[in-house]
């Protein structure tokens, strides 16, 4: 793909050239989705991860910014999906969905600037969905009432950093064990020690088609599913009290995907793969959400001292990396990511197979919100990185 450079992106930003490449990229979403429920191409208003994905970018460009078009955003989808009486539009609890747990971080946000108590009625019916969630039987929670039994990396991104988020807000301090738990389990029965990486999914129950019939687990080492993992830990664990005793099994994992993402990390370019461990095999190709993601995982992990400093170069690289070779600059001024696998998952219907050619032949695209979210945030991160 020929894909044309910023002309401020050629050489190695500056902390305030950062926060100004997520400032355009958020513009740019925003130009592109004037209504923010029809982010991800939505064809009618759903309740879902991605959304508040963005939503969580756009609050941390408030944060940092002051600039209130960004609140102003984040309050439009609020106002079309949270009622007066704190239900949520398109919602099911039944459904037992982590994915849509997801959202309710930027709702947090939004309860601590605003007050309001619709924000908190919504918030604890996530809240809600948690306590009765169901868990394989060591106690890690379902991807999906649809999926049984089974523990994606995925889910780590969706419900644990929410639920530390709560514990933190609302002084529920047996929650955080719960937390550590769910890296936990991932870490002992997900991980490989040989690759340096954490398999995409995980059966208890090794019933999938997709699940090796001896451990359960997948057969790839998918890009954005140890993106996801690795933002969720780093997330998550910043909720955690300084003292609590289970914030080691977090900074384990945490130290496991920096290892394993530097050892894959494109020479090149400072990418990482969609498949991660098979750089340049037929159908591979360097993935925007992921490398996206993981930027985010090791400039903030340095930040919070949860790596050592000798990681920050990998973060820059990627950083770097990315305005050099898949952020394009558009005709009207906007700036867009490519080459974001628009999704990937286990099983359903119809059946995805986790095979090889599953993962490189799924929709490949540009403005992703699985890229763009992880994008700004990773560019607010880099603005950060000596302040």
């Amino acid at each position: 793909m020929v894909v044309l450079v910023l002309s401020s992106c050629s050489a190695p930003a500056s902390e305030n050239e950062a926060l100004i490449v997520a400032e355009k990229m958020a513009v740019s979403d925003m130009k592109r989705n004037p209504e923010p429920w029809t982010i991800d191409f939505q064809k009618k208003p759903k309740w879902e991860y991605t959304h508040g994905l963005m939503m969580s970018a756009d609050l941390a460009l408030y944060h940092e910014t002051g600039k209130e078009k960004y609140l102003d955003y984040v309050m439009q989808y609020a106002d079309m999906f949270i009622s007066e009486d704190g239900s949520i539009l398109t919602y099911k609890l039944t459904d037992y969905n982590i994915d849509r747990i997801n959202p309710g971080k930027f709702l947090l946000e939004l309860y601590k600037i605003t007050g309001e108590k619709r924000f908190l009625l919504a918030i604890n019916s996530l809240r809600d969905q948690m306590r009765k969630h169901p868990r394989i039987a060591e106690g890690g929670f379902w991807h999906k009432k649809v999926y049984p039994h089974q523990m994606w990396l995925d889910g780590l991104y969706m419900g644990t950093p929410f639920l530390a988020q709560y514990a933190a807000t609302f002084d529920e301090e047996d929650l955080f064990a719960d937390v550590a738990l769910q890296y936990q389990l991932v870490d002992e029965n997900m991980y490989n020690a040989d690759v340096g990486l954490y398999y995409h999914g995980w059966d208890a129950s090794k019933q999938q088609q997709w699940a090796n019939p001896e451990t359960g687990l997948s057969p790839h080492f998918w890009g954005r599913a140890m993106g996801w993992l690795a933002m969720g830990a780093v997330d998550a664990l910043s909720w955690f009290p300084a003292n609590h005793p289970d914030r080691d099994k977090i900074l384990h994992v945490i130290n496991r995907i920096a290892e394993g993402a530097v050892r894959h990390q494109d020479a090149e370019t400072g990418l990482w793969w969609q498949v991660m461990d098979q750089p340049g095999r037929e159908g591979n190709y360097l993935e925007a959400s992921a490398s996206s993601m993981l930027t985010y995982f090791f400039l903030k992990g340095v930040r919070l001292g949860y790596l050592d400093k000798e990681y920050l170069q990998y973060g820059e690289k990627a950083y770097n990396g990315l305005l050099t070779n898949l952020v394009k600059e558009e005709e009207d001024g906007t700036i867009s990511l490519t080459q974001i696998c628009g999704v990937a998952g286990l099983g359903g219907k119809p059946y995805r197979d986790a095979s090889y050619e599953y993962y490189v032949n799924e929709v490949i695209r540009a403005n992703d919100p699985k890229g763009v979210g992880p994008f700004i945030l990773a560019a607010i991160e880099m603005s950060k990185k000596e302040n």
